[in-house]
């Protein structure tokens, strides 16, 4: 699965960005509160586009840390390594788009790392 492309339309009260038109996904708001972090884990069954809606998203991908911009995109592609964190000395929780792209399963998470005890 390639990341899809997204489209920015200019309108005269402003503009859209487009994501996904007509595919098959699932869409949240991953909120990720100061000093936390979801685990290190990864999908067999699909593929995600995270948008960082707030400055101080840390994103874990393959073994490099990235620090998006707001508004950035970053495509996880299935079976890779990811975790989102937000830094204890941010001042506000942190949020990302998640689009899901390919068949979505909470069972389908398996997690290499969790600071909750989960698996």
């Amino acid at each position: 699965m390639e990341k899809p492309k997204s489209l920015h339309v200019a309108k005269p009260w402003g503009s859209f960005d487009q994501y996904v038109l007509n595919e098959t996904c699932t869409v949240k708001i991953l909120t990720c509160d100061p000093g936390q972090m979801l685990s290190l884990q990864k999908h067999k069954h699909r593929a995600e586009l995270w948008v960082a809606l707030d400055e101080g998203v840390i994103i874990e991908l393959d073994g490099k840390v990235l620090t998006p911009d707001k508004n950035t995109e970053t495509w996880l592609p299935a079976g890779c390594v990811h975790r989102l964190s937000c830094a204890a000395q941010t001042p506000h929780p942190v949020r990302v788009m998640e689009i899901s792209l390919g068949q979505f399963d909470e069972n389908d998470i398996e997690r290499l790392e969790d600071v909750y005890g989960r698996r």
